[in-house]
């Protein structure tokens, strides 16, 4: 009586059945620096957003102060404008690596996979470039009379 059994993978092959396949803790290469940027970054985003809540919200009169003057007021700072500018952009850059994260967890066809990242990708560069125009070109003495 022969029995038969599946061929068990090399040490070089990974097992197909392996429910798992591609979603190791990365070891090396790109993986792991978006891994480390994703700890990083969540934690500057921490501080940025934490001191952008008290600042805005808690100290002074609260939210009911800010208006036009006051953001024409707060943006004449390069350190404010930075501020912003970094607390957007670090916000934009770690959301879209969550997002691109989550689709390679979860959507496993590979062109819908490569449709959704390419979308999120160009949706995220287009809010950085108009983000960024207007951080740097925010100009309160254009419009007459708001100040």
């Amino acid at each position: 009586m022969a029995t038969t059994t599946t061929p068990r993978p090399t040490h070089n092959q990974p097992d197909p059945r392996d429910r798992r396949l591609g979603r190791e803790r990365p070891v090396g290469g790109g993986e792991l620096w978006l891994w480390l940027f994703m700890r990083i970054s969540g934690l500057i985003l921490m501080v940025l957003a934490l001191g952008h809540l008290v600042i805005m919200h808690l100290l002074g009169t609260g939210a009911e102060r800010i208006n036009f003057g006051f953001v024409a007021v707060r943006w004449a700072s390069p350190f404010w404008r930075t501020w912003d500018w970094m607390l957007l952009m670090l916000a934009l850059v770690h959301g879209i690596n969550g997002l691109r994260n989550i689709t390679l967890d979860y959507v496993t066809r590979p062109g819908l996979r490569l449709a959704i990242n390419m979308t999120s990708y160009v949706i995220g560069f287009t809010l950085m470039v108009l983000g960024t125009v207007i951080v740097v070109t925010f100009d309160p003495s254009k419009w007459p009379g708001a100040v």
